[in-house]
């Protein structure tokens, strides 16, 4: 992972090109972290609108890691310095070197300062707090270093663009773990500290705040927010804490029973008897319109300690979502600017807990419809094996890519199709396209027809949707209401065609008729290894009315591959910008595929194109492979 070392020299630097580069100072006062991070989130921004290559593997996650190590190192330099800060934030473009990669640069004017990155004990019983920011600076990052010069000193980040800090990539540490792992960085090394709560009645809690819903906003499992919500208060703020959190009670509103979800204590030993006591005598609390902090037993396992104990609901738009409960030793009261702090930073926790169970709520129910929207399976025809790749671009959403293969009357039918967007609404879309499309060709409408059809009940679908839409504003707004923009049309790509197979005796194979309506074209290769597109490109369906289909049919004879993409495969991109299909990318991809069965060449495109950009594919990937010869088992 990242250097656990710096490195005393700066990394090489190219002259990069000038909108790659923001520059900024700051002051040397507590203000300057939170402005630092304002300042890599909106040069993020504005690299992004300019759709620089690199920004393609900019991830969320690899943004949330910039704006930590930012805000790491500049608190060091107000802490250890205290004068003007300078910031250079650099995306630099791959080269034959070194991939993409984004450099954080933070200079103070204090070189006489060094800067420390050993665990010491800085006081008779008190954790040694200077080198933490870099420990995290160092587990984030792939290296980082320090530069001296005359009056100036720079330390340096550098987070790869190369897809290492994402998910899933192949060997990648699993986000949860490096989140629980950036969270034990930032929490005290766990022994009972020297504590000065005063610290709290000043910037001490904003800082602290800040930094905690840094660190808390984005997470989208709950249980990862609890352990990083207790490691950020043991020991700063308390001996210990447990989380209890209810389950959702969907429409009815009705909690479930709490689940002890996390505990952790300053002495690690600890926790598992802790944890066996809060399980047996969880905290009993009014309801949840109360959210402050209530006095609770304390809870002993050894029998022989004594202290404080309190609980707080969280709590999110009146709606209990579980319990925090801390404890701190040997005192008889908290202080009200730590319980203060504490119920601010309760507050936090249950937001992002609220934010992460509306994201796995919104992810379940779109699972649920993109089982709905594609086949359980595809069906197998008689002398055509099928092999189909399916890869929606967010495995929690619905995509917009759609396939199937059916028979109909005797004959085999298969579509491939890409609805316009993505998400609900391109969901709304393809639950309609495909029944229609199976209703059409079963009612014995030939491949020309079907797509003439689709398009008309696309056209008339939306029509419907914009009158409809007209009518809503118009009661609301009477006769003064301003005029709106027309319902966006329901538009989408097509493959489309049917199969029929032939006795040997014609030989063999199956005759294919096809239509292609403002998707890629299908392409063909010959056992020989030629391959030539078999359709001819025409206008998408549902965007004009008074279009008439046309189709193409040709003999898949045994040996021969069908091969049918959505743009998913031909525009995927690298860094350098280029598409996966430019030059005749695909054709030649797939000639190199002669010999393969339809799943070994279903498997090589696969390969082909994830290989082809180093970030994770962006867009909804699905292809369809048909072959003729041997009968094969068609799989998913």
């Amino acid at each position: 992972m990242g250097s656990t070392e710096p490195k005393d020299h700066l990394p090489p630097q190219p002259p990069p090109p000038h909108h790659s580069v923001a520059r900024t100072s700051l002051p040397g006062n507590p203000l300057a972290p939170g402005a630092a991070r304002r300042f890599v989130r909106a040069a993020l921004a504005d690299w992004t609108g300019l759709a620089l290559p690199a920004t393609a593997a900019i991830t969320d996650r690899v943004a949330d890691d910039a704006v930590l190590v930012v805000a790491e190192l500049v608190t060091n330099a107000v802490v250890h310095a205290g004068t003007t800060v300078e910031l250079l934030f650099r995306l630099e473009e791959p080269d034959a070197d070194q991939p993409a990669a984004l450099v954080l640069e933070v200079s103070d004017h204090h070189p006489t300062r060094t800067v420390r990155n050993d665990h010491t004990a800085h006081d008779e019983g008190g954790p040694e707090e200077y080198g933490r920011g870099l420990q995290l600076v160092a587990a984030l990052a792939e290296c980082w270093g320090i530069t001296y010069r005359p009056g100036l000193k720079t330390v340096w980040a550098r987070l790869p663009l190369d897809g290492w800090n994402t998910c899933p990539v192949p060997g990648a540490e699993p986000a949860i773990q490096r989140g629980l792992r950036a969270a034990e960085i930032l929490a005290p090394t766990p022994r009972r500290p020297v504590r000065d709560d005063q610290e709290w009645a000043g910037s001490g809690a904003l800082t602290f705040l800040a930094e905690a819903s840094d660190l808390l906003a984005g997470q989208l499992d709950e249980d990862l927010v609890a352990a990083l919500a207790g490691q950020l208060l043991v020991p700063r703020l308390a001996d210990w804490c447990a989380f209890w959190l209810e389950g959702d009670g969907g429409e009815s509103g009705t909690a479930t029973a709490p689940r002890l979800a996390r505990v952790w204590h300053a002495d690690e030993s600890a926790i598992e008897p802790l944890r066996d006591v809060l399980q047996k005598e969880p905290p009993r609390l009014p309801g949840p319109a109360h959210t402050g902090p209530v006095p609770v037993p304390w809870p002993d396992p050894s029998g022989d300690g004594h202290g404080t104990a309190l609980a707080l609901r969280l709590v999110v738009g009146g709606r209990g979502l579980g319990t925090l409960m801390i404890g701190r030793r040997g005192t008889s009261r908290i202080p009200d600017v730590v319980t203060g702090l504490i119920e601010d930073f309760a507050r936090r926790v249950a937001l992002a807990i609220g934010a992460a169970r509306r994201y796995t709520r919104q992810a379940t129910i779109s699972r649920v419809l993109q089982r709905g929207l594609l086949p359980s399976k595809v069906a197998q025809i008689p002398g055509v094996a099928s092999h189909v790749v399916y890869e929606p671009s967010d495995d929690g959403l619905a995509g917009g890519d759609f396939y199937d293969v059916f028979q109909a009357a005797g004959r085999w039918c298969f579509m491939l199709g890409d609805v316009q967007g993505s998400g609900p609404e391109a969901a709304v879309v393809t639950g309609l396209a495909r029944p229609w499309l199976r209703l059409l060709a079963r009612e014995g409408h030939r491949v020309g027809e079907v797509l003439d059809r689709l398009n008309r009940l696309l056209l008339d679908d939306a029509t419907e949707a914009a009158e409809a839409a007209a009518l809503v504003v118009a009661a609301a707004g009477g006769p003064d209401a301003q005029p709106v923009s027309p319902t966006q049309s329901r538009f989408l790509s097509l493959l489309y065609g049917e199969l029929t197979p032939l006795p040997p005796e014609e030989g063999g194979g199956a005759r294919c008729t096809l239509a292609c309506a403002g998707h890629p074209l299908p392409l063909l290769l010959r056992p020989g290894g030629t391959v030539s597109p078999v359709a001819l490109p025409q206008v998408l369906l549902g965007v004009i009315d008074d279009v008439a289909y046309e189709t193409h049919t040709f003999h898949l004879a045994p040996g021969d591959t069908l091969l049918c993409v959505t743009d998913g495969v031909t525009e995927r991109r690298s860094r350098a910008g280029r598409m996966f299909d430019d030059e005749d990318g695909l054709a030649r991809t797939l000639a190199c595929c002669a010999g393969l069965s339809a799943q070994g060449v279903a498997d090589r495109i696969r390969q082909a194109v994830h290989t082809f950009g180093e970030g994770p594919v962006c867009d909804d990937l699905a292809l369809l492979v048909l072959q003729a010869g041997e009968a094969r088992e068609s799989r998913e």
